[in-house]
């Protein structure tokens, strides 16, 4: 272990030690355990009642609802004078018990144990369920790392489900896997969506090793006859490039770098254009290495606010409000073909165009799993035909999954029938089938054209498996922590906090700027996701019902939270040095990457201060949605102008 190294693992001792003893110290005054003699069950016509007790025997005078929480699973309880009706079995192991004092809003948890023959419980602040989340964001900020920053976050979370218990420190750590990774394995959607990313991840590495990739590249690339569609090629095949970002951004800047320099254009802006396409595209496509990510992080807000409509289907919903990602890729449309730059950019453009300006820096090595095999002749159909199944079948795999002939038979508008089909379908059945499809048709491309042989075939695909593993444990992580937060009921303190001060329609606002801050400091969009989402969306949709609005009204702000979670996380992801995509992009075009990224911050900004405006102001002022994409056009067109 190096001098490095040994510094971060003390680092990280040190802070645990603290917290863990500013914690303690808390607990330490939480109010001590009040005995109950038990829950006394009683035979009732409907079923079990269940009765509080103290040691003496006597009723606890409770009015009120409750739950007994284990695990994922609930029991309601509604106590009148310490009395309550169940109509199930009692579990045997019981973690929590949640009083109600308002309907529907938790205000008091408690923890529940069973030393000594006796049933105790104690008061456990409610606003100790902000900390794992909170612990998990300060430690990728401290040291830019996620996996181990969410495990941590998992591990205070059972620490605090378990009563704060120093007894329970290392039981709590072995829970996080034996009990809440198990129980996020166990989840069928889940399983399904690392399977999704898992093949996705495999067919883009086989058709980037068959040379598919190099062939859409080479088809497109005669067509720029100049600087201007040098550049706007070079936009265009980020956008086709759609599935996988990182992808994207090694196949176009390796491959535009050539052309590019010829028509002396910076490397500077090369990395600009291939980074600021990447993620953008996608992180809105339908079918890419983000989307299984992404439905996985919507789908656990969604069991939380228990809201029946498919992730898919949110997702889906939430594109209209992608004002970051659209906005984009027409601002570098704009700086395209109206010629212009600024900043530093426009700095790095007047040395490329000078012949005296110094070579580039070539960087000495380019990832070699993600370049074609040697030699092979590069022919565009066998990228074109895998990414067209792919699409192909999702689409036909959620209508297959989702189609119901009582509606297609209505009268209802197309448009409506098929919005209805897609909400009602299996999108993690429909992705599967096609992701699976997809490979396997690169596999026949591959194998059948004699360009790969089964072994070649094999260890490619493994290597697509293996550049996928790191956001699936993020993702297994996130899940985890999503139990965490539903358990200590995390979005209701944030609505204790919020309601009657801040109105739900600035929530978008105020997601879009929190999300572009956490990346911009973890330099990761998809840590930024799996933290934020199921907190932000659970909140949104629990101030809504405190506020009196039905489930329609307050879905749109659901919709336009999901979206400002992603842009807000590409934003940071554009601004951040130590963002995997940003030091990628200064690799694949050869560009020196504080050069990169001085020159992409004022680009990216500007795109995100009007996204922050015609997207999140506007919407909390109650303006239709579709005004901030014409108002951002004309903001975004008049800076390029002036500049």
């Amino acid at each position: 272990m190096n001098v490095f190294s040994k510094s971060i693992v003390q680092d990280l001792l040190c802070f645990s030690l603290l917290c863990f003893s500013a914690l303690q110290l808390s607990a330490s005054n939480i109010s001590d355990y009040r005995e109950i003699s038990g829950f006394e069950f009683n035979a009732a016509e409907e079923g079990v009642n269940i009765e509080l007790k103290n040691s003496s025997g006597e009723l606890i005078e409770f009015n009120g609802s409750g739950t007994f929480t284990y695990g994922k699973e609930e029991i309601d309880l509604y106590f009148k004078a310490g009395v309550a009706l169940v109509e199930v079995n009692m579990p045997e192991n019981l973690n929590l018990f949640t009083l109600h004092i308002k309907e529907k809003i938790v205000r008091e948890i408690y923890h529940i144990s069973d030393k000594d023959a006796y049933w105790r419980y104690k008061k456990i602040p409610l606003w100790y369920s902000i900390l794992p989340p909170l612990l998990a964001i300060v430690l990728a900020l401290i040291f830019k790392e996620v996996i181990i920053s969410l495990f941590s976050a998992v591990w205070l979370g059972v620490y605090i489900v378990n009563g704060l218990d120093v007894a329970h420190i290392i039981s709590s750590l072995l829970k996080v896997v034996d009990t809440y990774v198990i129980t996020v394995l166990q989840d069928s959607g889940h399983l399904s969506i690392i399977i999704f990313s898992l093949l996705i991840g495999a067919m883009v590495a086989l058709i980037t090793k068959n040379g598919g990739m190099q062939g859409i590249v080479n088809k497109l690339t005669p067509f720029a006859k100049n600087s201007k569609m040098a550049q706007f090629i070079t936009w265009l095949l980020g956008v086709l490039i759609f599935f996988d970002d990182y992808a994207n951004t090694l196949v176009v800047g390796n491959t535009m770098r050539p052309l590019t320099d010829r028509f002396k254009i910076s490397r500077e802006k090369l990395a600009y254009i291939v980074d600021s396409t990447a993620a953008p595209i996608a992180s809105v496509a339908f079918i890419t290495t983000w989307i299984g990510a992404e439905l996985g992080y919507i789908e656990s807000a969604l069991k939380i606010m228990k809201i029946d409509e498919s992730p898919y289907s949110v997702f889906l919903n939430s594109l209209q409000y992608s004002y970051y990602p659209f906005l984009t890729l027409f601002f570098i449309l704009l700086l395209i073909f109206m010629k212009k730059d600024f900043g530093p950019m426009k700095k790095a453009e007047e040395n490329a165009a000078n012949p005296d300006t110094a070579e580039y820096q070539i960087p000495e090595q380019i990832d070699e799993e993600m370049q074609p095999k040697e030699n092979v002749r590069p022919h565009w159909y066998n990228a074109f035909f895998p990414v067209l199944m792919v699409v192909g079948g999702t689409i036909a795999g959620l209508i297959i999954t989702g189609y119901d002939a009582e509606i297609w038979q209505s009268n209802a508008a197309f448009l409506s029938k098929l919005s209805t089909t897609v909400g009602n379908a299996d999108s993690y059945q429909a992705l599967v089938w096609a992701s699976l499809l997809g490979l396997l048709t690169a596999m026949a491309l591959s194998i059948g054209g004699k360009i790969l042989n089964i072994p070649e075939t094999a260890d490619s695909i493994m290597i697509g498996f293996k550049s996928l593993l790191q956001p699936v444990v993020i993702l297994v992580a996130a899940w985890s922590l999503a139990i965490i937060t539903e358990e200590l009921h995390t979005s209701t303190f944030l609505i204790s906090i919020t309601e009657g001060k801040v109105s739900i329609l600035y929530f978008p606002l105020i997601t879009f700027l929190l999300a572009a801050i956490t990346a911009f400091s973890t330099g990761s969009s998809w840590s930024t996701m799996a933290i934020l989402y199921p907190i932000i969306l659970p909140a949104a949709y629990a101030l809504g019902v405190s506020e009196g609005l039905p489930t329609e009204d307050i879905l749109p702000v659901i919709y336009h939270l999901t979206a400002a979670v992603i842009g807000g996380s590409v934003l940071g992801d554009h601004c951040s040095p130590i963002s995997d995509t940003t030091i990628l992009s200064s690799l694949a075009s050869g560009c020196d990457h504080l050069s990169h990224v001085k020159t992409q911050l004022p680009y990216a900004l500007t795109v995100g201060i009007v996204c922050l405006v015609c997207g999140g102001l506007f919407f909390a002022l109650g303006l239709p949605w579709w005004l901030g994409y014409p108002v951002g056009i004309v903001a975004l067109y008049s800076v390029v102008r002036l500049a």
